[in-house]
């Protein structure tokens, strides 16, 4: 049994806890469940795995709770998880050998998203730290808390051998609710802590689950003009959001404007493939074929199909409005089984 506890904060989440929990248990870690005011069956679900389930007094503070059930632990390392997150891949052997050599160190593992983009489901991919030894390591932030050291720096990462899938399903009644409580809560923290980039980002995010793309986007531009630095994960995915959101309200001249973020994210099949779209909708079509080239040819990247079948499903769309069935077929035959391009195959 490695010297890892899993710990878990919860609150009505009957429907996620069970999977959850058990795809845990064949790893044999310590769990520790904190329920923050459950009505269903969450409480009765996690004894079933666990006799260490505790209760916390909800106080509009998620690191107060993350933090108190650290403090639950018999373990020094801990990894943090959510009740709808459920493990797929795990290497039990190389995490034991990664955490000698990184003690002080913040474990990243890797999650799977499903969202929908253009009316089809598709997985975006991303890092997150979770695992970390509470002698060095703690959360702040009442909410979309983040791991910081106990000295308040920004702490050193290491990515680890482990997968989760985000099921992440709420009722649209549920995700309104949650939206709603989580603005509150982001907007106090952006009184009491002034003008900050991350708050901006979850700010537009929050907005994003509401469904009011205009406040996103103001959102998004205001965390992008304090120049946070952009190896960070969220400033990324910022960028790229708000790209997405421009797009949507059809802001095409704005979008355009992130042609001048170019070289600080263009290491990115997300950036370079968003570029594209942009490209595509000012119908700027050599420009656009060659974005949409040049994301197939990267590995770096978040959301699936951004540099394979969605960029291949572009570039034939492009190549069929240029006139040149032929090779629009043959970039329509490598997406394989996109059903978007199969329709456009059979059409031609």
């Amino acid at each position: 049994m490695l010297p890892i506890t899993v710990c878990m904060i919860a609150k009505n989440e009957d429907i996620h806890i069970e999977e959850c929990l058990k795809r845990l248990r064949p790893c044999k870690f310590e769990i520790v469940v904190v329920d923050t005011g459950s009505v269903d069956r969450t409480v009765e679900t996690a004894r079933k795995y666990t006799d260490k389930v505790y209760h916390f007094d909800w106080c509009h503070d998620f690191s107060a709770a993350r933090n108190y059930s650290i403090e639950k632990a018999s373990n020094d390392w801990v990894l943090i998880i959510d009740c709808d997150e459920y493990l797929e891949n795990i290497n039990l052997i190389g995490i034991e050998t990664i955490l000698k050599d990184n003690i002080k160190s913040v474990g990243m593992i890797v999650r799977n998203n499903p969202y929908i983009i253009q009316g089809v489901r598709s997985i975006m991919t991303e890092r997150i730290g979770r695992l970390f030894n509470r002698r060095y390591c703690h959360y702040e932030g009442s909410i979309h808390e983040q791991v910081t050291t106990l000295d308040g720096n920004e702490p050193e990462t290491f990515s680890i051998p482990l997968t989760f899938y985000h099921e992440g399903y709420v009722s649209e009644s549920d995700k309104r609710m949650r939206a709603t409580r989580n603005l509150e809560m982001l907007l106090r923290d952006l009184e009491v802590k002034g003008a900050n980039p991350y708050i901006y980002y979850q700010l537009g995010q929050n907005y994003i689950s509401l469904y009011d793309l205009e406040k996103a986007a103001n959102y998004f531009k205001l965390g992008l003009e304090l120049n946070a630095d952009p190896s960070y994960a969220f400033v990324q995915s910022m960028t790229e959001t708000y790209g997405y959101c421009l797009v949507e309200l059809a802001k095409y001249d704005a979008a355009l404007a992130l042609q001048d973020k170019y070289d600080l994210f263009s290491n990115r099949a997300d950036f370079v493939y968003l570029m594209g779209i942009i490209y595509l909708k000012k119908n700027m079509l050599e420009d656009a074929l060659r974005e949409f080239t040049k994301a197939t040819t990267l590995d770096t990247y978040s959301r699936k199909g951004v540099n394979s079948y969605r960029a291949y499903y572009n570039i034939g769309y492009i190549y069929e409005m240029m006139d040149q069935k032929d090779k629009a077929k043959e970039y329509y035959l490598k997406c394989g089984d996109f059903n978007n391009a199969a329709r456009r195959v059979k059409e031609l």
